[in-house]
């Protein structure tokens, strides 16, 4: 009779790429397939810089029609990139990415990894990037993942050059060519050596561009595959699962449609020579490649022969004889990797279903959770499960017999350690510099995303033989629309405090109201609130108490404070939320990003806000915005006192438009909008009355309309990427440059990430160009800005990158701002 269980707490990684999964699904056709896996010992390591970057056609060709265990190495998780599914920049948008390389890798089987770059925007060559990441520790994070992943191949996405058409893609492929021998030289790296050993790929290949689908391999230098079979395993080709995959990276927009029939992919020899039959051309891909493998090779072949479709339990003895001779085989790289194979394959074969779960989504260190662990065995299997244990120690239950299609659950209280770490990305556990996250613990790098916090560890005996099965803790509900879900479970602090907004810009020393949202995460809980604040500021309140009287409950306390001088002053410091409680302090705030097509994301980062001076004028009170993508500029301006009123279709096609003093077209609305081309008309007609209207950076392809501004002129790929680049000012008697605010070179001091993307070129000349600047060794650029008078009004083109630059609170970015949009004098 069972009388308890107990939860196994980690602290460590996932090696696979699926987060907190539940027991997986699996049916007859892919236990075929993972037979056929268990015979094959070969493996390629595909690298890239960032996600979307890889060949999902060919990792699924690799990972599920060679069998080859297949990794795809992405040097960042795209955190420099835009957002077309919300307003997440940054660190934020990059684990957003991180879940959806994930999402893609379940799908074409690949496994998923990551160094400690950070993605910081476009670099538009090698030797830009590498002054803002630091190349010898890239490096030592690929060799890193050769040492641990030890592929046979490697393939390269991007050559080492400038057809890669961006710094970072061109890096990677420095970086994974430098690492192909630095992996194997034991005098690179030592310290790796003390978990790893040095390992020597076979060869690196560079997988060739083929966009147009046809490539000239007259002379024979490049190995040609087709990968576009058909798996009737599957029931799908590889351009079928490719599509899938690739869509995945909706905060991208990749959406593509499905190929179907045979398709070529390229790849230019780097080093290790061409091959001619298969990428692994003199790689032994048999069980004969190590010592004792023969005979295993012999048993899987015999076991895969005699699988019944039918009564895949039939074919766990043969397994179970399996994996206890790779038991007896020395400790190695493929020992482990098919030991892993062969037990899931017993489990699978066995219709054992385990899952683990709690009843509330968010647990608190120290406190009380109702954890749930379900077993079911759908065969008729001699699976006893012995023990469920907690830390290493046994639990208090007899032996309990799995019975064919009876679910056993076994419910229990228990108790988190008080030692607990709160869930937080081991890569954003520490501040980093621009080009770098800071890895506290160097075993880490490399996994995709934290190990669950908790995980159940059930011993089972199947047929005799003991085998351990671990599952991750999930929060399991019910959504009255969408069914039975699972989220992962999130350990956290007893108290968060939330502020009412990320920047607080000051134009004048009044007080401002800074609001913060207390929460409790477990039990009830009391305390008080302070502000750190930095010199030049002060509150009103020096503390306030708040008490919180159970878990989900919420209290707001409102502190005011000001800056004690504005004028002349443009500068950009910290302010720090401090919670004191039962002896403790707290200073996170809370994060979840939710959306339908990745697992929820929380996190706990610091409850900070930018405190921003800014000595600003400004002009006009009402605007109207059109929101664009990953767009937070309306609110930036709400900061410093604008009525921002959001329109639609409706608003602008029928409201008085002429009540607002500007109105703004949010980043990428030409792009996104479909609309907008029936928009556009009356826009340019509000500005031929009088009115504002400035547009913000759209990509130049694909456009909803060319007439986006009142005369022509045409997008281009052109950007300076180096925020802190000279900028002329060509109209220094412009009025834009003057009023309200008197626009000098310091208000591009500050700036982050670029100056501005995807320039304007051969406008018409009755457009005032209003800036030039270039990247280093680059001729200058003119088309950041263009203004127009048109009519009674003025039109305002700006491809400069407000919509990262308000956010943040770059001072000189609102005072240009303020100007671009303010009404002619």
């Amino acid at each position: 009779m069972v009388k308890g269980f107990c939860l196994t707490l980690i602290s460590g990684l996932f090696a696979a790429t699926t987060w907190a999964q539940r027991s997986p699904v699996i049916n007859a056709a892919d236990i075929k397939l993972q037979f056929k896996k268990l015979d094959t010992l070969g493996s390629v390591l595909y690298i890239a810089a960032h996600p979307d970057d890889e060949n999902t056609r060919l990792l699924g060709f690799l990972a599920k029609e060679k069998l080859y265990r297949t990794g795809y190495l992405s040097l960042t998780r795209g955190d420099g990139g835009q957002n077309l599914v919300g307003d997440e920049q940054g660190e934020l948008l990059g684990l957003i990415r991180t879940q959806e390389l994930l999402a893609a890798r379940r799908i074409d089987g690949a496994e998923q990894f990551f160094t400690r770059a950070l993605d910081f925007g476009f670099s538009k060559n090698p030797a830009e990037t590498f002054t803002i990441w630091d190349k010898e520790k890239i490096l030592g994070d690929v060799v890193w993942m050769i040492r641990k992943f030890q592929p046979d191949v490697i393939v390269c996405r991007f050559p080492p050059d400038s057809r890669a058409g961006h710094g970072h893609h061109t890096a990677s492929a420095m970086l994974a060519e430098e690492a192909f021998e630095a992996a194997a030289d034991p005098a690179r790296y030592p310290e790796q050596l003390k978990h790893l050993k040095p390992w020597k790929a076979h060869r690196i290949m560079w997988n060739t561009f083929n966009w147009a689908g046809t490539v000239d391999n007259s002379d024979g230098k490049l190995y040609e595959l087709n990968v576009g079979a058909f798996n009737y395993l599957l029931g799908r080709g590889y351009g079928e699962i490719a599509a899938e995959s690739r869509s995945q990276h909706k905060s991208q927009g990749f959406g593509v449609p499905a190929s179907r029939g045979s398709s070529y992919e390229y790849f230019a020899p780097i080093k290790g020579g061409k091959p001619v039959y298969s990428l692994l051309d003199g790689v032994n891909t048999s069980w004969s490649r190590i010592p004792g493998g023969k005979a295993i090779g012999e048993k899987v072949d015999k076991a895969q022969a005699a699988f019944n479709i039918e009564d895949p339990a039939a074919s766990v003895p043969a397994l179970l004889d399996i994996r206890k001779a790779i038991q007896a085989l020395p400790d190695g790289y493929w020992r482990t990797q098919k030991l892993k194979e062969t037990e899931d394959l017993i489990t699978a074969c066995a219709g054992l279903w385990m899952e683990a779960y709690s009843n509330s989504q968010t647990v608190v260190p120290g406190q009380p959770m109702q954890g749930s662990v379900q077993l079911l065995c759908n065969s008729n299997t001699n699976v006893t499960v012995e023990q469920i244990t907690f830390g290493g120690k046994d639990t208090t239950f007899n032996k309990l017999p799995l019975e064919n299609n009876r679910l056993r659950t076994i419910a229990e209280m228990m108790t988190l350690p008080a030692n607990q770490e709160e869930s937080q990305p081991y890569w954003l556990q520490a501040p980093h510099p621009i080009g770098i996250y800071t890895i506290r613990d160097a075993m880490l790098v490399g996994y995709p995303e934290n190990k669950p916090a908790l995980e159940a560890v059930i011993r089972l005996r199947i047929n005799g033989e003991q085998l351990t099965v671990t599952r991750p803790v999930q929060y399991k509900f019910t959504d009255p629309v969408k069914g039975e879900l699972y989220e992962p479970l999130v350990v956290a602090p007893p108290v968060v405090a939330a502020l009412n907004n990320n920047v607080f810009v000051f134009t004048q020393t009044q007080p401002q109201p800074v609001q913060i949202k207390l929460r409790a995460m477990g039990a009830k809980n009391r305390g008080t609130v302070r502000l750190q604040l930095p010199a030049g500021f002060t509150s009103q309140e020096a503390e306030q108490q708040y008490e919180l009287a159970a878990k989900g409950d919420e209290a707001v306390v409102t502190f005011h404070i000001a800056p004690l001088k504005v004028a002349g002053i443009n500068r950009t410091d910290t302010l720090r939320v401090e919670v004191r409680s039962e002896g403790k302090v707290y200073t996170q705030s809370v994060r979840t990003i939710a959306y339908d097509h990745i697992p929820d994301i929380t996190i706990f980062p610091d409850a900070t806000a930018r405190l921003v001076t800014v000595d600003l004028q400004r002009n006009g009170r009402k605007l109207g915005y059109i929101a664009g993508a990953g767009d937070m500029v309306a609110a930036s301006l709400r900061q410093v006192g604008y009525e921002v009123t959001l329109l639609d279709e409706k608003e602008i096609m029928n409201g008085d438009l002429q009540q607002y003093d500007a109105i703004i077209a949010g980043v990428r609305v030409y792009n996104i909008n479909p609309r907008i081309k029936y928009l556009q008309p009356r826009l340019m007609e509000y500005v031929k009355n009088g009115g504002t209207y400035l547009v913000q950076y759209n990509v130049s392809s694909p456009l909803m309309t060319t007439d986006i501004g009142p005369y022509p002129f045409t997008l281009t790929r052109d950007r300076v990427t180096d925020e802190t680049a000279a900028v002329t000012i060509l109209q220094p008697q412009s009025e834009v440059m003057h009023y309200p605010n008197h626009i000098t070179d310091h208000d591009f001091d500050g700036w982050i990430q670029e100056r501005g993307l995807y320039f304007t070129q051969m406008a018409d000349p009755a457009y005032q160009k209003l800036f030039a600047m270039h990247d280093k060794g680059e001729e200058a650029l003119q088309g950041s800005t263009l203004v127009a008078d048109y009519g009674k009004g003025r039109y305002v083109y700006t491809s400069l990158a407000f919509f990262r630059e308000l956010p943040a609170g770059v001072p000189g970015a609102y005072r240009l701002f303020v100007n671009l949009i303010s009404k002619k004098k």
